[in-house]
């Protein structure tokens, strides 16, 4: 499969449409099962705070997925990425409330490149944190 955006059609600052993702603590327990992460502090409120953090926090390759759906969503193609990166800047802290976390994604094409690629520029969030930086994908485009 392709990507089903072509290069002709985008332009620097096109805003790709946002999505927020819940997270709960039931969430971190399928992706440990799925990741094989089982470290404590993804689901040991006790021992996520013994070892300093405010409480349970969602696995740092977790926020990335969620963060780069919106990517993928509007590409039309999860094969399109080529390239992405990031930076753990803050963690997605998640309470034992019923509600747990929000992440909160935004992104927008912030360069054209050669061969159909875009680099596109990602911003997540989780209350009103950043929660990831220098979050970037390259994608090709149709």
């Amino acid at each position: 499969m392709t990507a089903q955006i072509k290069y002709d059609d985008v332009e620097v600052g096109t805003e790709l449409p946002a999505a927020s993702f819940p997270v709960t603590r039931a969430t971190l327990v399928q992706y440990a099962g799925a990741s094989g992460d089982f470290n404590p502090i993804h689901w040991n409120e006790r021992f996520a705070k013994e070892v300093g953090l405010p409480d349970v926090i969602a696995h740092g390759m977790f926020t990335m997925a969620q963060a780069i759906r919106v990517v993928t969503d509007w590409a039309g193609d999860p094969g399109a990425v080529v390239e992405y990166g990031v930076r753990f800047t803050n963690p997605v802290v998640v309470p034992d409330d019923g509600t747990g976390a929000v992440i909160d994604v935004t992104a927008k094409v912030a360069a054209k490149l050669d061969g159909n690629q875009v680099r596109i520029d990602l911003v997540a969030t989780a209350a009103g944190q950043k929660v990831l930086g220098r979050s970037r994908a390259v994608v090709a485009l149709a």
